[in-house]
């Protein structure tokens, strides 16, 4: 028979595990429905043109047309766009850990920059602009970097 101490112990372990678990936990409420539609909105940008006629799906690629001289900079976004707006921010609603949300807020505010970088470097040079879809991508980066902020702010 476990005497009185032993049974305080074991209940005190269990329930710091459980604590801790909470505090690697959140809960993104009405914020979810908002991440989730501009993850989507993120994937949807990818068939509209970036750069001139080209998708932004040829430009993660590599399959738009060489006239158009894309460069490192959109295909860099692309990327980056692809593996933290839409791979970390999917991973993050699923799991609900606060890590991975403070990685996608991070990783969506750099990305975010580096998308801005890429539209000026389409508009200096000189043969194709950044087209709508970019400029929307962009737009995304920014929201869900900010919304992913905003949750991992509130953790307590």
């Amino acid at each position: 028979m476990s005497s009185e101490p032993e049974k305080t112990r074991e209940g005190t372990r269990a329930l710091s595990r459980s604590e801790r678990e909470v505090l690697r936990t959140f809960d993104p409420g009405s914020r979810a429905l908002v991440l989730a539609g501009v993850i989507l909105v993120l994937v949807f940008s990818s068939v509209l043109p970036w750069v001139g006629d080209a998708a932004g799906w040829e430009v993660l690629t590599g399959q738009a047309d060489p006239d158009l001289d894309i460069g490192f900079l959109p295909w860099l976004f692309s990327t980056n766009a692809t593996v933290v707006g839409v791979g970390l921010g999917s991973l993050a609603l699923i799991t609900r850990r606060w890590v991975i949300a403070f990685l996608a807020g991070l990783g969506g505010l750099m990305v975010t920059f580096e998308g801005m970088i890429a539209i000026w470097s389409r508009q200096t040079s000189g043969v194709a602009g950044p087209s709508f879809g970019l400029v929307l991508a962009v737009l995304c980066m920014l929201v869900l970097g900010v919304q992913w902020m905003k949750i991992v702010w509130s953790q307590d």
